[in-house]
């Protein structure tokens, strides 16, 4: 099969680049032919998307749009598989070129701003039909910028997205909440599919997941091996607990609530707390206040900002912490740091918001907090439930290696070509 992938850049700029530079590699060992189609490709400093060798790369930027649609129409796709486009026109000429299956990595076309949240009078996810009704709740509800310039044209985009939603020969997503929304705007059952999503296993996590006893006295005094098990050693009350949030340092990631959280929860355990933010973002400076500032009130909590960490570093993180956070105040399409926790035997803490029900389940790899709306006493409950109990917390960890390793790339890419086939099948 001749496979041309379509996105808006060819550069790893974010998670939907971050999965094509894995999925391209996978489906070209499965025998297929692979071209990649972009709008630009930039920006210049970030690695471009990994190709096989003789594979075909075009960018409207670099040919211009008309000869760029030239050479992917003269190349013969058997099927176009598209991601995120910022021109609708240019997608709309992509779709007559090959049959077409999008993947809905997010609110494309069903939300003006893209986040699926209402941030006033509190944060809470926002369950609406994507229509004009939008215009009227943007600026009460503080759903983006004060701009109406801005509201228009983002509203203009996205009904412009809906429609060619509804032309696609397929729609395939990662979590039941994301087939629902797409459900909820129209789509038919018989063209949108969910299936797994899946989490990267590298190389030594499967040693991370089950470490030795050394390994283990060294790099988690929490936890030691049983009969080649997980469990909790159950230590002093001094020894401190250790709680990770990785990703983008976003309003609507929830930093601040999880800040919120810790005191009570710290007192519920009656243990001290070591927390760890790895990351960057705009919020970054107000988190840190925040911290230093529940640092001075209470001595109890120590909480460190390293930024952005290489994976390795990452692995080292998770590796040596007793729980993943995920304080996500928006309907998370998915929410893959909490699988990506799991596979290294790390359960996990989140509100119950979008898709990240699919992966967390309560009392198997961790506990869920309401999300509607997410406060911060609701996640310190949750928190306290994953770590209160020494055994409960083994069981956990176990639970969190076997959850995340029902996300593989075998099975997704099984999935997916099931897709293919059937879409390439039912077009002349």
């Amino acid at each position: 099969m001749r496979i041309a992938v379509i996105n808006w850049t060819r550069r790893r700029v974010g998670g939907v680049e971050t999965y094509l530079n894995t999925i391209i590699p996978e489906l070209a060992q499965a025998g297929h032919e692979i071209a990649f189609w972009s709008e630009v490709d930039e920006p210049g400093e970030r690695a471009q998307i990994s190709l096989p060798p003789g594979s075909p790369s075009w960018s409207v930027a670099e040919l211009g749009a008309e000869r760029a649609l030239q050479e992917l129409r003269e190349w013969h796709p058997s099927i176009s598989y598209t991601h995120n486009l910022s021109d609708p026109k240019l997608e709309a000429e992509t779709q007559s070129i090959a049959p077409s299956v999008f993947f809905a990595h997010d609110y494309y076309g069903t939300c003006i701003s893209g986040a699926k949240t209402f941030k006033f009078p509190v944060v809470k996810p926002c369950d609406r039909r994507f229509g004009w009704q939008c215009l009227l709740h943007y600026f009460p509800h503080r759903c983006g910028g004060w701009s109406p310039i801005t509201m228009m044209s983002l509203y203009n985009l996205q009904s412009s997205r809906q429609k060619l939603l509804h032309k696609y020969d397929a729609i395939v997503t990662h979590s039941n909440h994301m087939l629902a929304e797409l459900i909820k705007h129209g789509l038919s059952p018989q063209s949108a599919y969910n299936f797994p999503y899946y989490v990267q296993q590298r190389k030594g996590s499967e040693v991370a997941a089950k470490p030795t006893q050394s390994a283990v006295s060294r790099s988690a005094p929490n936890v030691y091996l049983a009969q080649g098990e997980l469990v909790s050693a159950g230590p002093s009350a001094k020894t401190p607990l250790r709680l990770l949030f990785s990703g983008r340092m976003e309003f609507l990631k929830g930093g601040h609530v999880f800040l919120d959280a810790l005191p009570r929860a710290a007192a519920s355990l009656g243990r001290p707390l070591h927390v760890v933010f790895a990351g960057e973002g705009r919020e970054r400076p107000v988190w840190e206040r925040q911290a230093a500032d529940l640092q001075r009130r209470h001595p109890e909590l120590e909480i460190e900002f390293p930024g952005w960490v290489d994976r390795t570093q990452m692995d080292r993180l998770l590796d040596t912490c007793d729980l993943q956070v995920v304080p996500s105040l928006w309907p998370e399409p998915f929410g893959l740091v909490g699988p990506e926790a799991g596979l290294r035997g790390v359960p996990a803490a989140a509100f119950s918001v979008g898709g990240v029900p699919d992966w967390l389940v309560d009392g198997v790899n961790g506990y869920l907090a309401p999300g509607d709306p997410p406060t911060s006493q609701g996640l310190a409950d949750a928190i306290v439930r994953c770590l209160r109990d020494p055994a409960e917390h083994a069981q956990l960890r176990q639970g969190a290696v076997r959850v995340a390793e029902q996300f593989s790339i075998k099975s997704h890419l099984a999935a997916l070509m099931e897709v293919f086939e059937h879409v390439a099948a039912r077009r002349p």
